[in-house]
């Protein structure tokens, strides 16, 4: 058995739906497919714009966005369907009724609870659709709701994995889908708690579930479609000089994603690594290319891999009668950045100071004010952090010449500079 999971991209409009279709249809052939999905095209963001206006007060504007999103499925639907269309329609109208009664409500709890209730329907749209365009399209397939399957507890956008009970469920559920059609289509980065609370996995978190099934399910390989060719050793759509990677090791690949490579979500390895799957990421626009294999052996002669994240701030922090930061004072900037969930992407230590470089979000600035009751702090943002791995000097020269280098940290093998 294999899974085969389908990002926003893939599958954002008819044509590629319709593309999707003729893949599954090519390779149900050769072994059951396990089809994890992601919501179609930029459907978490606009959701997550729904749920911004809702906790904000503004339930009116919540609804008229909301309204687009409804209408954008519909048109889908309409364009893709004919003798399942009443069905597909049917399922549709319960996940937008899941949505609106809440909308209609005000808030009383948590921006991450709404913030998962209301972005995890994308998927269940999306799937929706899918499962009855395959219908359409003579590709037998059972869609489950994996909320019935993949339980977490309730760390809303960013819950934790109940492996056990997840696992009996897929038997119970999934696996005699499998050898009853041989095509199971069910959703990614969504889960549910035990009192059936949707639950997200954080975001990106698609590739995740579908390597928690890998590991579950035994399976053969995990398959990512992706629009490029493979992995590259740095973004394309910044760097058009970025190379194709047609062989990495795990390692390598958590490597990558841990420093913040879009290609893979950074949770995805460890199941698969587990129980030795191997990852294909492979061209959703030309199926023949070979793609990029990401498995146990190790790579050798690896090109310098670029990895640049925009949008970044600098905290800075110093200790107000020059005793040493380490000990209670880091303590207490720990225990902060777990009670907000935010984890920095650089950390630079000395002996009365310390520097931490972070994804820029509003928490940062109540970060920066509970922290200056104890420390001197100061915050700079709009910077960006660049990590260059397998790096030689003039691949690190190339990136920071004519910016001011705030900064620099380096290993054996990697190096990372924040920069204005």
């Amino acid at each position: 058995m294999k899974v085969f999971k389908f990002g926003g991209a893939s599958i954002k409009d008819v044509d590629h739906i319709r593309h999707v279709a003729n893949i599954v249809r090519e390779y149900s052939t050769e072994s059951p497919l396990l089809l994890i999905m992601s919501a179609s095209g930029k459907t978490t963001n606009a959701l997550e714009k729904v749920v911004e206006n809702f906790y904000n007060g503004n339930s009116i504007e919540a609804l008229k966005l909301f309204d687009d999103i409804k209408r954008q499925h519909l048109d889908i639907a309409k364009y893709l369907l004919v003798l399942n269309f009443n069905v597909c329609l049917e399922k549709m109208v319960d996940l937008f009724t899941e949505v609106e009664w809440l909308l209609h409500d005000k808030p009383v709890w948590s921006y991450d609870y709404y913030y998962d209730q209301v972005v995890c329907i994308g998927e269940l749209l999306s799937t929706t659709i899918i499962s009855a365009y395959f219908n359409e399209a003579k590709i037998g397939n059972t869609l489950v709701d994996v909320r019935d399957v993949l339980r977490t507890d309730n760390n809303f956008r960013d819950a934790v994995i109940d492996w056990q009970y997840t696992a009996h469920k897929t038997a119970e559920i999934i696996l005699p889908a499998i050898e009853k059609n041989g095509i199971v289509i069910t959703q990614g980065f969504i889960g549910s708690t035990d009192e059936n609370e949707s639950t997200t996995l954080g975001r990106e978190g698609s590739d995740y579930s579908a390597a928690v099934f890998s590991n579950i399910l035994n399976a053969q390989e995990l398959v990512i479609w992706k629009d490029v060719e493979g992995v590259m050793n740095a973004d394309p759509r910044k760097f058009p000089s970025a190379q194709y990677l047609q062989h990495l090791s795990y390692a390598e690949a958590i490597e990558m994603a841990y420093y913040g490579a879009q290609v893979i979500h950074p949770k995805t390895i460890k199941p698969l690594q587990n129980k030795n799957i191997p990852l294909y990421v492979k061209c959703f626009l030309d199926t023949g290319l070979p793609g990029t294999l990401i498995n146990s052996e190790p790579v050798r002669d690896l090109p310098a891999i670029l990895i640049s994240k925009e949008n970044q701030a600098l905290v800075y922090f110093k200790t107000i009668d020059f005793s040493f930061i380490s000990g209670h004072p880091m303590n207490s900037i720990q225990q902060i950045l777990e009670k907000l969930q935010i984890k920095p992407n650089l950390v630079q230590t000395e002996a009365i100071s310390m520097e931490m470089c972070f994804d820029d979000n509003a928490k940062l600035d109540t970060l920066a004010q509970e922290a200056s009751v104890f420390l001197e702090v100061q915050l700079e943002k709009g910077l960006r952090l660049i990590t260059l791995r397998h790096y030689q000097q003039h691949d690190l020269d190339n990136h920071i010449q004519d910016k001011d280098v705030i900064l620099l940290q380096r290993t054996q093998n990697t190096v990372q500079a924040v920069v204005r």
